[in-house]
């Protein structure tokens, strides 16, 4: 019997260590990009990719200098669509590193019964405020940011970076407000911005009565790693959007635990 010498593979623990830490970059870089219009730029490069091989193995010769051109720009084409993500990658490594974070680790583990009641003090001004809003059919858009890119956030919004509030909340969205032409983002546990101008969503086959602030709402979801809370205007009924999709018409308990999850 015929047996495969596998005597040139050598396992160090050096060769394990650089495989895991390899999977934990990928793993992260995934999180960045999952349920974002990213992903979706991430698959047509690779399909490019792949392609060029196939074409050049096959010896295609007019396929394979087209898709050329495209792999001998691969990097820098990688560095210029992806550089909001890069961007995040590198704000996701820096807090990591923090001590703070390794204390929210260990606090995950070793103390979770008062972070969830710690969070469910953080989210109650929202859905306080949600009722609110419902009540007197007052529009709204609140964003939670897992990361806040200031690049892409102040540059359409006005800077707050205040502590949650019920009354704050309620106050921007009122008519009369200068600042309630728009959406508020929520990170870090703080009110960053307000009356932020956000990417409207391409689908075509939302509903009818979606107008511009549930479009946002969704497109924001889709271009970053958010969720938002729509209020509508015309009708009080609360939405959930989150990787480019969005439950209609929840109840404050719903709303309750997606906030628990999410933020």
């Amino acid at each position: 019997m015929q047996y495969f010498d596998f005597s040139f593979l050598k396992v160090t623990p050096l060769n394990i260590l650089d495989i895991v830490l390899v999977a934990l970059i990928i793993y992260q870089l995934y999180n960045l990009i999952r349920g974002t219009i990213a992903a979706n730029i991430f698959i047509g490069l690779a399909l490019i990719f792949g392609l060029f091989f196939v074409v050049r193995a096959l010896h295609m010769q007019l396929l394979t200098a087209i898709l050329g051109k495209f792999v001998d720009v691969g990097i820098i084409a990688v560095i210029i669509v992806f550089q909001q993500e890069i961007r995040r990658f590198l704000l996701l490594v820096g807090k990591n590193a923090s001590l703070q974070r390794n204390k929210a680790w260990w606090q995950y583990f070793f103390g979770k019964a008062e972070a969830e009641k710690n969070n469910y003090a953080r989210i109650k001004p929202i859905i306080d405020a949600c009722k609110n809003l419902k009540q007197n059919r007052i529009g709204a858009l609140i964003v939670f940011a897992k990361y806040y890119d200031e690049q892409f956030y102040q540059n359409s919004c006005e800077v707050i970076d205040s502590k949650i509030s019920k009354r704050l909340l309620e106050s921007i969205f009122q008519k009369t407000s200068p600042l309630h032409d728009g959406a508020v983002v929520i990170s870090e546990n703080k009110i960053k911005s307000a009356s932020c101008i956000l990417p409207l969503t391409e689908k075509t086959d939302l509903p009818a009565q979606f107008g511009l602030r549930h479009r946002a709402g969704i497109g924001v979801t889709e271009a970053n790693e958010a969720t938002a809370i729509i209020v509508s205007e015309e009708t009080g009924e609360i939405s959930y959007a989150k990787q480019g999709r969005v439950k209609m018409n929840i109840s404050f308990a719903e709303l309750e635990k997606l906030l628990n999850k999410d933020f």
